[in-house]
Formats: structure tokens, sequence, C-alpha cells
């Protein structure tokens, strides 16, 4: 090898291992700055979470409201289905599933009156009557009649 070569080569071993130890310096002062970001179940750190990423608004569907059934009752089922169906049967955004009794038990346990705030005020991700705002309050009452007789 030539001593060109040799110095090449030197050359070439310092700058990897500068690099190296860069990198590695790189990595040490990152996770200095970022911290322990692990999540955390702590109800105030939660609650604090949730205020903050609230929705800032809401979609509200003009003459979206069913129809009352026949005899001005109106039908819990159907205004689940037309509005409530979207999250509570398929678990969107954390929603507990109609039916699953383990998800809604502590839920219901609150008593009705507690649900139907809920409901008609919004809750955690969940808009005020389910984000129809034509819904009268006794078709959100129906339905979360329904969604309860379902789960239990």
């Amino acid at each position: 090898m030539s001593q060109q070569d040799s110095v090449f080569m030197r050359t070439l071993v310092v700058v990897m291992l500068a690099l190296f130890v860069l990198l590695i310096v790189i990595i040490i002062a990152a996770k200095i700055v970022a911290g322990d970001r692990s999540a955390s179940t702590e109800p105030v750190v939660v609650a604090k979470i949730e205020k903050q990423i609230q929705p800032v608004g809401q979609v509200e569907l003009a003459g979206a409201a069913p129809a009352a059934a026949a005899g001005g009752k109106v039908d819990g089922a159907q205004i689940y289905q037309s509005t409530c169906f979207a999250c509570h049967g398929t678990g969107a955004a954390g929603a507990p599933k109609a039916g699953d009794k383990a998800a809604w038990k502590a839920r219901i346990a609150q008593g009705t009156a507690t649900l139907y705030s809920h409901a008609l005020k919004g809750f955690k991700g969940m808009p005020p009557k389910g984000g129809n705002g034509s819904l009268a309050d006794d078709a959100v009452k129906a339905a979360v009649d329904h969604l309860v007789s379902q789960s239990k």
C-alpha cells in the first residue's frame, strides 16, 4: 500500500468515527430534549388532554331528524340508526359499541339522567345530540334508551 493510500485510509477512518460519535451525541441530545413522552393515565392529565383536543365546531344536518312514528312516539332505534350508529355501531373515536355489555356496565350504573345529560350536552369526544342538533331532546333520550337496552 502506498503512502497516499495509508493517509487516505486513516483520514477516512477518522472521519467515519467522528460522524459516528456525532450521531450518538445527537441521539442522546434528542432523548434529553424530548423527555419522557409516555402516555399518562392520571385523570387530571387525561382531562386536560381531552379539553385541549375538543372539536372547535360541529356538523349539523338540517332536516336529518327522523320523523316520529305514527301516534307521535319517537322511534329510538331509528334515531340510533340515523345518528348514533356511525360511532356507537363501529366504536369510532373510542365510543362504546352497542351491545358491548362490559363497556356499558359502568355507564349504565351512572343512571339514565347522566346518560341523557351526556347525550344531550356532549361528553368527551361526543358532540351534543350526537352531532345532529336538529334532534329533539325526546328523540335523543329515546335513542339512549334504545342503546342502553341493547347493552344490558
